[in-house]
């Protein structure tokens, strides 16, 4: 039988209900795997299991999941043309993405961000390796919670830190947001020195909001050096890289352990790899490591935006952006204290307001920002402007 579908569960999600999820891949035994992990979840159950893509979208009235994970590579329907049609019938839909690290695989992802999916995650290579899958099933679960737990959050509609439009360019409509936290945000003096590199850190949501914001800010580039750390696995990093280097114009690649660093580069971390600067003569230098997790990433955020202080002490303007978790915050707190700046996306406009929301709730920013509002204000500053 290709479809399950659970029944005793309430076919409408309610704020204190468990997350319903329907698992949608070809693989009887992934299938099995995930619905296990899920059901042992007191905060989850399995609203559906599908092989097909097609199965998906016959049964997504019926099964009324608040989050999907969707295969790519599936029989009669593919999980890339599954998802606009998922899409369509429940518009507000959480889809996860979940595909083994090719290269093919990562383009797809790429393209799934783009219509619609909030995220991705990889799978192991092989059913070999699936009792080793502690990295795949922490971070689905991880994924799930977080994405799933913003349908029940916006039952209380809270508005955004400022009227905002839609941001321009290829970021997508997000689903609902979590409320905003009734902790009010304080924000800081921007730091008296000009900046002299650009640093970005992003997770979920970040890929388009790179793509857009690259897009608006080539004459920072143009000056200076940007150094991007967004939590993904290899593959996935280097064809972000690509991505970055069209929507700029602009060379763009996975730091390279020892490389100079310089203005009008963009350099990414990538994937599995820590990256640090470091003083190197008169400049700077990438410095890659394997070293254990930081905030439960590797790549992570903190470590990129901390070492930047022993090269350009305060001349730093860090941006944090639409992301799960916090990492970030410690890097962009002590960037604040060695007198440089730090900038963080609004609620409104990230996919998850994790993050940036940490880093604004730390009292650390000197602006939350749309999306829209964060490339024009960072032209101003590399121009001259201190407010």
């Amino acid at each position: 039988m290709s479809t399950v579908a659970a029944t005793s569960r309430t076919s409408a999600p309610t704020q204190s209900g468990p997350i319903r999820v329907m698992v949608v891949d070809d693989s009887v035994v992934i299938r099995g795997l995930i619905a296990r992990w899920i059901e042992a979840e007191p905060d989850m159950a399995v609203a559906a299991s599908m092989r097909t893509g097609r199965d998906a979208v016959n049964n997504i009235e019926r099964c009324d999941p608040d989050v999907v994970v969707l295969d790519i590579e599936m029989p009669d329907l593919d999980g890339i043309s599954a998802l606009p049609l998922l899409l369509a019938k429940k518009r507000d839909l959480v889809i996860i993405m979940a595909s083994t690290l090719t290269r093919r695989n990562a383009e797809i992802s790429f393209k799934a961000l783009s219509l619609g999916a909030s995220d991705y995650v990889p799978k192991p290579e092989s059913t070999r390796e699936l009792n080793a899958a502690d990295t795949f099933k922490r971070d689905l679960l991880f994924k799930i919670r977080n994405l799933g737990a913003r349908l029940r959050r916006s039952v209380v509609a809270a508005p955004p830190l400022a009227p905002v439009a839609p941001p321009p360019g290829p970021v997508r409509a997000a689903p609902p947001r979590p409320a905003a936290s009734d902790a009010p945000v304080a924000l800081r003096p921007f730091g008296m020195i000009a900046p002299r590199a650009l640093l970005i850190g992003s997770s979920t949501g970040g890929p388009q909001a790179l793509l857009t914001l690259v897009a608006e800010i080539g004459p920072v580039i143009d000056r200076v050096p940007v150094l991007i750390t967004q939590h993904m696995p290899p593959t996935f990093t280097t064809i972000l890289a690509e991505h970055l280097a069209r929507a700029s114009g602009r060379p763009a690649h996975e730091g390279v352990d020892g490389e100079i660093v310089e203005p009008g580069r963009i350099y990414l971390a990538p994937g599995g790899l820590h990256m640090r600067v470091v003083r190197k003569g008169a400049g700077a230098a990438i410095a890659l490591d394997d070293g254990p997790q930081v905030n439960f990433c590797k790549p992570a955020v903190d470590p990129l935006f901390s070492s930047a202080i022993d090269v350009w002490q305060a001349g730093l303007l860090a941006l944090v952006l639409t992301g799960m978790g916090a990492d970030g915050m410690r890097g962009g707190k002590a960037i604040v204290e060695a007198g440089g700046s730090v900038i963080a996306q609004d609620e409104a406009t990230s996919v998850v307001w994790g993050m940036p929301g940490a880093a604004a709730h730390a009292g650390i920013c000197g602006a939350v920002l749309p999306l829209n509002q964060i490339g024009p204000k960072v032209v101003r500053m590399f121009s001259g402007a201190r407010a």
